[in-house]
């Protein structure tokens, strides 16, 4: 999980995303654009994507973050020692630790944000939910068998459960 921002020239002003990966699936789980970017937001987004991605019993995912002041607060703390999540904080300066979703927001800054400009919020916005609807489900990945995310993720799941299938006869 990581938070990257962009700007908006009609406004002169930044925007932030907060953006979760799924580091096996590479799929983009949740994600939240707004103006300010603080604890709460982090909170309610991550708790978005647990909704979606983490079934009952199952084991809750390990989330890694740098120390941006949204992951060392306290309400974050105390969301992810409620929920039973492990949270890993990568050292200071070492981005390459959290390079799944570094090299994510990379693509994004490379194939729209700093291609196009935006005079308002919602073109902003618009955007960015355009980029995200095109990684997950049609941006072919390398290294995922050359599927999009949404894609190797329901193949997964999908041999998975043929393979439990067979197990039981």
């Amino acid at each position: 999980m990581d938070i990257k921002y962009g700007y908006v020239l009609g406004r002169d002003r930044f925007f932030f995303i907060l953006s979760i990966i799924d580091v096996f699936d590479r799929v983009i789980v949740n994600y939240y654009q707004g103006t300010v970017c603080e604890a709460k937001h982090v909170v309610q987004t991550l708790g978005k994507a647990l909704q979606h991605r983490v079934k009952v019993g199952e084991p809750m995912p390990i989330i890694r973050t740098d120390n941006g002041p949204q992951f060392v607060s306290t309400l974050f703390g105390d969301m992810c020692e409620s929920w039973g999540m492990h949270h890993e904080r990568i050292p200071p300066k070492s981005p390459n630790m959290n390079a799944y979703i570094e090299s994510f927001h990379s693509l994004m800054e490379r194939d729209f944000m700093s291609k196009d400009t935006y005079f308002t919020m919602e073109e902003a916005y618009d955007a960015v939910d355009r980029y995200m609807d095109f990684y997950n489900h049609r941006r072919m990945h390398g290294s995922i068998n050359r599927m999009p995310p949404v894609l190797f993720s329901t193949w997964v799941m999908q041999l998975h459960n043929r393979s439990k299938y067979f197990r039981a006869l």
